[in-house]
């Protein structure tokens, strides 16, 4: 799992959030199924090169895993990466409030 900067670099570009959105909607899509959703659903019209440097990024930072199947790669989303980031701030405040 990446470190809270990268989680934090990795969501900041409104492209990996819309792989991300694509993800949790459909998980487990090859590079050229993201591509094509992300067309005609977000109108972004980035490239399979750009696209899979996004994907590098977002696997780095833990928050997309990755299955090879023969010559097919399939993209998961993780949110553990959401929840430790939500636990630091939520369970600090839990604590203050007792």
């Amino acid at each position: 799992m990446g470190g809270v900067v990268d989680v934090f670099k990795a969501l900041a570009d409104p492209t990996r959030r819309a792989i991300l959105d694509e993800l949790v909607e459909r998980d487990g899509q090859t590079l050229f199924e993201l591509c094509t959703r992300l067309i005609s659903r977000h109108g972004l019209g980035s490239s399979r090169q750009a696209i899979s440097q996004h994907l590098a990024i977002l696997e780095e930072a833990g928050l997309v895993r990755t299955r090879r199947e023969g010559r097919s790669k399939f993209h998961h989303v993780d949110v553990a990466p959401l929840h430790g980031l939500a636990d630091r701030w939520t369970v600090a405040h839990r604590k203050e409030s007792q």
